[in-house]
């Protein structure tokens, strides 16, 4: 059988080594699952204690996706085999897991180049985001599509998205809006948007340079050679984030989140790509609307460490209430594209109901030593 994730080491012309990850599931769109999870997160930790390894390239197999999300269908099952009130031990464990491996890629101690080609969306995003050289290719697409399904906007989502310019962040996670190079550029999701066909040419050049054990050295020298390789200007595709970001930033400015629901769900211009978003709004599930709402007000003033232990919390309260499993089952296994949300509109949700996402769904909790 083989391996989900790839690892191998490749020599550098100083001596040294960089640490090689694949994801290995291109049928799955290399979607992120729990064995792909408990073989990276000790790998990683294995190199950065070793001192011959200097620097650890990310990849995905295939042509299409970089990692088009979590394993959604096996937190489904997960979801199902689970008799309510009870704690569903799978999930608990997929989300503990995942979240520790992207808060090591946030904090790692060497440099990690992540090559972010194709599809890169949910738990993908989460990977690329964490690490110190986020590439995109000039073909990628991206987004953070839990409104679809009645998750949230999780792997750093509330943290990285309240960070953005403007109410970009917002309206992307109300909208589950696809973004190109471009737009990952703008809102600050990549460093570097890089031709794909130059990933060879990219990796070769890697290995020639004098990387040592400086980690400032070495940051400076691969971060000189990615910008080397970058893409002018004038061959990116067009920003819509940029296109619109004045008029994004006037349908999200409200004091309350029906207001901003209902400013772009009534867009009436003549964008496609907006009318798309509004449309996905309109469909979408008001839980969701009102986690994405709620996680990046209160994720402002908490650390990294407490953002993600927030996203815990709201996740696994995802799993323990009916929406998540619904939006799942009418996307990914029946298919009909018909979800039964339980609520229609977000005026219907309660305040009390929302705030339960926001308190510990267990003690002590899982993510207490990050």
């Amino acid at each position: 059988m083989t391996e989900p994730v790839l690892f191998r080491t490749e020599s550098t012309a100083s001596g040294y080594s960089i640490g090689v990850a694949t994801l290995n599931s291109p049928k799955s769109l290399n979607s992120l699952s729990l064995d792909m999870i408990d073989l990276l997160l000790p790998q990683l930790l294995r190199w950065q204690d070793d001192d011959s390894v200097v620097a650890v390239w990310l990849e995905g197999e295939g042509e299409k996706a970089f990692c088009a999300g979590g394993d959604i269908v096996r937190m489904y099952q997960s979801m199902v085999d689970t008799p309510a009130g009870e704690r569903n031990r799978y999930i608990e464990n997929f989300f503990s897991q995942e979240y520790q491996l992207d808060y090591l890629l946030h904090t790692y101690a060497k440099p990690v180049i992540c090559w972010g080609h194709g599809i890169v969306m949910g738990g993908g995003l989460g990977l690329l985001s964490g690490c110190s050289h986020r590439v995109v290719t000039e073909r990628c697409r991206i987004a953070m599509p839990e409104i679809t399904i009645g998750l949230h906007p999780d792997v750093g989502g509330s943290w990285f998205l309240s960070r953005m310019p403007g109410r970009s962040g917002l309206f992307l996670g109300l909208t589950g809006a696809q973004v190109n190079a471009a737009d990952a550029l703008y809102v600050g999701l990549a460093d570097r948007v890089i031709e794909g066909q130059a990933k060879g040419e990219v990796f070769a050049e890697l290995q020639t340079l004098s990387l040592s054990k400086s980690l400032d050295d070495n940051t400076q020298q691969i971060s000189a050679l990615l910008r080397r390789h970058e893409l002018a200007l004038d061959k990116l595709p067009q920003s819509a984030l940029r296109q619109h970001f004045d008029e994004i930033n006037s349908l999200c400015d409200a004091d309350t989140l029906a207001e901003v629901v209902a400013n772009i769900v009534n867009y009436s211009g003549d964008d496609e790509w907006m009318s798309k978003a509004a449309k996905t709004l309109s469909r979408g599930c008001a839980q969701t609307a009102w986690l994405v709402w709620e996680g990046q007000k209160r994720v402002k003033h908490l650390s990294l460490a407490q953002a993600f232990r927030m996203e815990w919390n709201m996740s696994v309260t995802c799993a323990a209430r009916g929406d998540f499993q619904e939006g799942v089952r009418a996307l990914l296994i029946d298919k009909d594209g018909k979800p039964a949300f339980r609520f229609a509109r977000v005026d219907d949700v309660p305040s009390d109901y929302i705030n339960e996402f926001f308190k510990d769904a267990v003690q002590p909790h899982p993510l207490e030593d990050l």
